[in-house]
């Protein structure tokens, strides 16, 4: 089969599948479940891996709804991985567009598959729970961490957005819990027999904002108190906030970590009371770049039927956070976007969750799975180009962000 034959092999596959994944990702849109309780969605998108012939694990990597799909050829060649996220958000649901996310991963691995006999190699489907974060969340770090990567070559996903734009650096995140543990009594009538867990809590706010003016300026840290005691005259004996602590790269953000922990240790010792600190799910690191991974892939873009007025390809980074950056620090890895709507829509709003449902949205199931594929054949078939973006990542990991 010639380079063009295989291509329509698998444009072909998309397009009489489409229908069908278009009812998926309605499906997921209609189950919206947070991070750790995906089980509707994971249900969903295992079952038609099965249905396409991948082999499939379930509860994988610590995650009661990751799962291992694979399909591995007759013939030796390289190993992709497709990462699938399929979580909602809290209260509004499905506003950043996962139940479009899984839904790509799945049928271009599925529409690759129709072709890997012949080109040969291995596609893997790894469904990653909890991108949003949350209980058990930011399960790719896990994936990493378990050594899921280990014997993979690249890997490969598409986010839903306003416009198509290249994967952009993100900001490495440690979610943090802070919780004091002190002693009851009247706030009135005996206070000194109480220890107050609230003023060592506030104590660590106050002293986070005396640090921000000594950090570099790409350090954002933001927290909440999620329990201030029970009762206006009761000395609060547990008070507990959370915090996420970003920087532009690990070994700041490692640095930030341990300055943010003594100040947690020095309101303990102020305040007489004890503390726990630490992580409530996975550090999510940086996202490193490769750039000629992201070249391959809009390499096809017009052959997709891509809009050039809809293609934003500068070079930009977010504020925010994403897990898909624990993959890039150990392996070649892309995340660019597709549109789903004519108009801005900003992540996580209403606007958002009605395009993830969209015509637009639906329709762009069929060119992001396409465009996957066929960058993910380019792979398969030129050992030398997978060598350079192999090469170009370990550069851009020894530059870091």
């Amino acid at each position: 089969m010639t380079t063009t034959t295989i291509e329509a092999t698998i444009k072909e596959f998309i397009d009489q599948r489409l229908p069908e994944y278009q009812a998926l990702a309605l499906d997921i849109h209609d189950h919206p479940e947070v991070s750790n309780y995906e089980f509707y969605s994971s249900d969903a998108l295992i079952q038609q891996l099965e249905k396409e012939g991948f082999t499939v694990t379930k509860e994988v990597a610590g995650h009661r709804t990751g799962f291992d799909a694979r399909y591995v050829s007759a013939k030796e060649g390289p190993t992709l991985a497709f990462l699938a996220e399929f979580d909602a958000l809290p209260g509004i649901g499905h506003a950043c567009g996962h139940n479009l996310f899984g839904t790509y991963s799945v049928l271009a691995a599925s529409g690759l598959k129709q072709v890997i006999d012949e080109i040969g190699g291995e596609i893997r489907v790894y469904g990653t729970p909890g991108e949003e974060g949350g209980e058990n969340g930011s399960a790719k770090g896990s994936f990493v961490r378990e050594g899921f990567f280990n014997d993979v070559d690249a890997a490969l996903c598409i986010h839903p957005a306003y416009r198509y734009s290249k994967t952009t650096k993100s900001l490495a995140n440690d979610p943090v819990d802070i919780k004091f543990y002190g002693k009851a009594s009247h706030a009135a009538a005996a206070p000194e027999k109480g220890i107050n867990a609230l003023e060592a809590l506030l104590q660590v706010f106050n002293g986070i904002n005396g640090l921000r003016l000594h950090l570099p300026k790409d350090v954002n840290i933001h927290g909440i108190i999620t329990d201030g005691g029970v009762a206006a005259n009761v000395v609060p004996e547990y008070a507990a906030g959370r915090f996420y602590l970003r920087a532009a790269n690990r070994k700041t953000l490692d640095e930030v970590y341990q300055k943010v922990e003594n100040i947690v240790k020095g309101a303990a010792l102020a305040t007489g009371t004890s503390y726990e600190f630490g992580l409530f799910q996975n550090a999510v690191d940086d996202v490193i770049v490769t750039p000629l991974f992201d070249e391959v892939f809009f390499n096809h873009a017009q052959a997709a039927g891509v809009p050039s007025d809809e293609i934003d390809t500068s070079e930009r980074a977010s504020l925010g956070s994403s897990d898909v950056g624990n993959v890039s620090q150990v392996i070649p890895t892309i995340q660019p976007t597709v549109s789903i709507s004519d108009d801005y829509i900003a992540g996580h709003s209403e606007e958002f969750k009605a395009a993830a449902r969209s015509e637009k949205g639906l329709a762009s199931i069929a060119i992001a799975a396409e465009l996957l594929a066929n960058t993910a054949l380019d792979l398969l078939q030129d050992p030398e180009l997978l060598a350079a973006i192999k090469a170009q990542h370990k550069e851009s990991l020894a530059k870091g962000n």
